[in-house]
């Protein structure tokens, strides 16, 4: 189904993003990874059909340029892959405004320049599909989380709308929503006993992977993906 396609996908340095970009390989599909850091070139050592590029998914001229080169290359853009988002936990009186900022900066200014860059070549081709990796906790709230929920909140709220937007050229908006993942994420320690039972960064992908595969009558808006041990709030 995805074979041949061309994906591009935000934060593949490491984590979900990794994971993300190895089971879109393993699909047949060209990839285009974009990386904070410059890891994300020993990524692209790793894989074929690649492009990798070094960009800060809030800065719009860096996105817009890495996504004409997509296009340049490759000639099309089928899948975007919002993945990039980092995390600041702690009370609100000692969360900086500068950490607000940037968390908005990542988690939802990338989202809408990732977005708005490949829309004009989506809506010329008439089809694709845009995903958004969110959080659980953009349907409900968590302790000392006020600045990354409300990101959460944010891009839960943008993509929906963007989904009525853009559904009469063929293209599919939508979130896949994890709960606890096994990752670096926010300097955490990946394979800790502790994280034994959480998600995988893998079953993410293969969330995308689904999303992404539906046939083209079908629109998966939404995934919520938990661990089994994974407790939920009342609301």
């Amino acid at each position: 189904m995805l074979q041949g396609q061309v994906a591009i996908v935000t934060g593949a340095s490491r984590g979900i993003g990794l994971a993300i970009a190895h089971k879109l390989a393993e699909q047949g599909m060209k990839l285009v990874l974009i990386g904070s850091s410059s890891d994300i070139h020993r990524v692209g050592e790793q894989l074929k059909d690649v492009k990798t590029f070094q960009a800060d998914v809030s800065n719009e001229q860096q996105m817009n340029e890495v996504v004409e080169a997509t296009i340049a290359t490759f000639g099309r853009i089928d899948l975007l892959v919002n993945n990039a988002g980092i995390g600041v936990f702690k009370p609100v009186e000692e969360t900086t405004v500068e950490e607000w900022k940037r968390l908005f900066e990542v988690n939802v200014q990338g989202v809408f320049i990732g977005t708005k860059a490949v829309l004009p070549h989506m809506k010329k081709q008439r089809s694709g599909t845009i995903i958004t990796i969110s959080s659980d906790v953009g349907r409900y709230t968590i302790v000392n989380g006020s600045a990354y929920t409300a990101t959460k909140y944010a891009v839960q709220g943008f993509s929906g709308s963007v989904a009525q937007e853009v559904r009469s050229y063929g293209i599919r908006v939508g979130t896949i929503n994890p709960g606890m993942v096994d990752t670096y994420f926010a300097n955490s320690t990946q394979g800790l006993p502790e994280k034994a039972e959480w998600l995988k960064a893998e079953d993410v992908a293969e969330a995308v992977v689904y999303m992404a595969s539906a046939p083209k009558h079908m629109l998966v808006d939404e995934i919520v993906l938990h661990p089994l041990i994974q407790t939920y709030p009342v609301i």
